[in-house]
């Protein structure tokens, strides 16, 4: 039963999907050995389909779970030499399970219901890692400056829709560095987020809550009257100054500004 609607899933998955490169899609025999988790009578057009749809919610290529012959380009489909592939069994058997045993449970689910599938988390991402989490290792690896030029790379290069590049991401990141005390690469991270988000109110606040961390009173002060500037009626801003012992300017009328994101 499990297996039949896996192998639905994955037929659904993969339906609209072309056929991989030739030359891999040409070795693929018309019966298959080693089969663990995809039905043993699965169809050749149908297997092509379903790996094409694996190395396209990965970005990856066949020889990613695949051994390769030493010394040649053919493909050896049916040993579980590699720990991509051994890898992969476990997360089809875990995407099975999420939709056959854990989410028919949801209550109050869509209909027709959503089901979890290969590209849900990869989104043609070998690792389905957050951007925050990228630039965080890159940080802790190289500094400061590698992830902000990382930052720029990975913008710049498209690749909208498999990282989230809305101002939060690095807001986000800037606020856990700073909590873990790595203020002065914080603050590299805010200015860098500035160039793509001038008009955001939210940034000047997380920057003059960094000067303020670091005792920088003046550059703190400067931060939040440029957050008023762009948001006169901004909470956190105007309450920021009031414990400096500034006096902000009066209000406008109206409903407080959004705060920052915590």
């Amino acid at each position: 039963m499990r297996a039949r609607s896996l192998a639905g899933m994955l037929a659904i998955v993969a339906a609209p999907i072309a056929v991989p490169q030739a030359s891999a899609a040409a070795q693929i025999p018309d019966h298959f050995e080693n089969l663990q988790v995809l039905p043993k009578d699965i169809s050749r057009d149908s297997l092509v389909a379903v790996m094409d749809g694996f190395t396209r919610a990965l970005g990856v290529r066949c020889g990613f779970c695949h051994v390769q012959e030493p010394g040649g380009r053919q493909l050896l489909f049916k040993s579980d030499d590699k720990p991509e592939k051994r890898n992969a069994r476990f997360m089809l058997r875990m995407v099975d399970s999420l939709n056959d045993a854990v989410l028919v449970n949801l209550p109050m689910r869509a209909d027709p219901p959503v089901s979890v599938t290969c590209v849900t988390c990869h989104r043609g991402l070998m690792r389905p890692v957050t951007l925050n989490a990228v630039l965080a290792a890159t940080v802790q690896r190289a500094g400061v400056d590698s992830a902000i030029a990382q930052y720029r790379s990975l913008r710049e290069n498209a690749y909208e829709g498999k990282y989230d590049f809305s101002e939060a991401t690095v807001d986000e990141l800037a606020q856990q560095l700073g909590a873990a005390g790595k203020t002065a690469e914080a603050i590299q991270l805010l200015q860098m987020n500035q160039e793509f988000y001038p008009k955001s109110a939210q940034i000047d606040v997380l920057l003059g809550d960094l000067h303020k961390q670091r005792g920088e009173r003046d550059a703190a002060i400067t931060s939040y009257r440029m957050a008023l500037e762009k948001q006169p009626r901004n909470r956190q801003a105007r309450q920021r100054l009031t414990e400096l012992g500034v006096t902000p300017p009066p209000a406008p009328a109206g409903p407080p500004g959004r705060p920052p994101v915590r």
